[in-house]
């Protein structure tokens, strides 16, 4: 019987490759709806390949133009939010995977949780600001939530068979990105190509620049305390440079189970669509008997600041993990603008989390007026 999915940003990196299965598996994946951000030229070739139900844009505008395009097809096109709920709760699919990138993820994950939908999740900011909602609410509703970020469907990996055994330590890993190495004096003027040459990883160039900063992993922290309820002291990062080891779990015993594999986020995607199965997919595999070892080292947080920034915004609780991500995504994005420079994002990230006025029990409606007040606070501030 086949799997019916929704996509939410299907043009992007994961939604893109989320279909590269599809394509593989027919005979087991169907799209019943999906959509996009902005990208309509990309999303009339996937609609007219896949002919989902239900499609929307984000872009009101894009969505008129798109459902003139398909006028051909009796596809329903939606745009704005409203299109973005509908198809995360679409109610001829089994499953929503949520590939959008920000905090624009949030509101669609819920709702397609409130209509009994699992998530395949790759919106790592949906957890990182409403992460105390989310996963009360799929419990509630008796949601399976599967990650589709490496690390954590690493984490999620080891955790199988382990039920009731207690986690000593979750070991996360991080390749170290293009600037491993580098210390503070060289990373003042690099160029914006040169943060986007990530070494392993084929990723989108928000992401991409997440991993430059290290602030990427300092949000997985925040993602992992709330997926599997293991305090964020009890979360260590640890550099693997090449992408071979994932991540780790240490167990109260002293044991530690790592899932290993190339980078390669098709299998992730996978593990999460067909879980408890594994599918066979093509692709490279390890050769240990050429591998000669594994590099492991402690991360430079003096340098990349990412990691303290989020372990202290998810220590404060609240809305203050809301202004950090608010604030990386539009500090990432002036960088990519070229607007500021690179070290600027921490900068920016640090301002905006000192100037955010702290609510403790921070509902959905306090998550989004933070994000509002915290870009309207760094474009002020960028003016002046």
């Amino acid at each position: 019987m086949k799997k019916k999915i929704s996509i939410l940003g299907s043009t992007g990196s994961i939604g893109t490759q989320t279909l590269d299965l599809v394509r593989r598996y027919p005979d087991r994946l169907e799209v019943s709806a999906m959509s996009c951000g902005t990208n309509i030229e990309l999303f009339e070739k996937q609609i007219r390949e896949f002919k989902p139900a239900l499609a929307a844009v984000m872009d009101e505008k894009l969505a008129a133009e798109l459902k003139l395009r398909l006028n051909d097809m009796s596809v329903e096109i939606l745009g704005g939010m409203e299109g973005l709920i509908a198809v995360a709760g679409y109610e001829d699919s089994d499953m929503t995977v949520t590939a959008v990138v920000g905090m624009i993820g949030i509101l669609p994950t819920i709702e397609a949780i409130k209509a009994g939908k699992d998530i395949a999740l790759a919106n790592k900011e949906t957890l990182v600001c409403a992460g105390h909602i989310i996963m009360p609410l799929a419990k509630e509703h008796g949601v399976k939530i599967y990650p589709v970020d490496s690390e954590h469907s690493a984490i999620f990996q080891c955790l199988q068979g382990e039920q009731g055994n207690p986690i000593d330590k979750i070991l996360l890993t991080a390749s170290g990105g293009p600037f491993l190495g580098k210390k503070t004096g060289e990373l003042k003027c690099v160029k914006v190509s040169e943060a986007l040459n990530h070494p392993n990883w084929s990723m989108g160039k928000k992401i991409t620049i997440d991993s430059a900063t290290m602030v990427n992993k300092g949000l997985e922290i925040i993602e992992a305390s709330h997926l599997f309820g293991v305090d964020c002291d009890k979360i260590q990062v640890v550099i693997q440079p090449k992408s071979i080891i994932h991540s780790m779990v240490q167990f109260a015993d002293g044991a530690v189970k790592a899932q290993l594999g190339t980078p390669d986020m098709h299998l992730p995607i996978a593990y999460a669509l067909f879980y408890p199965d594994r599918a066979d997919i093509e692709g490279d595999r390890l050769d240990f008997a050429t591998m000669t070892s594994i590099d492991i080292r402690r991360p430079d947080e003096e340098t990349f600041k990412g990691l303290s920034l989020a372990r202290r915004a998810f220590k404060a609780g609240g809305n203050i993990p809301t202004a950090l991500n608010a604030a990386n995504e539009i500090a990432v994005q002036l960088f990519l603008d070229e607007k500021i420079s690179f070290l600027d994002i921490y900068d920016i990230i640090e301002k905006a989390m000192d100037n955010a006025a702290f609510v403790k029990e921070a509902d959905i409606d306090c998550i989004l007026e933070t994000e509002r007040q915290t870009r309207e606070f760094i474009l002020r501030s960028e003016r002046s």
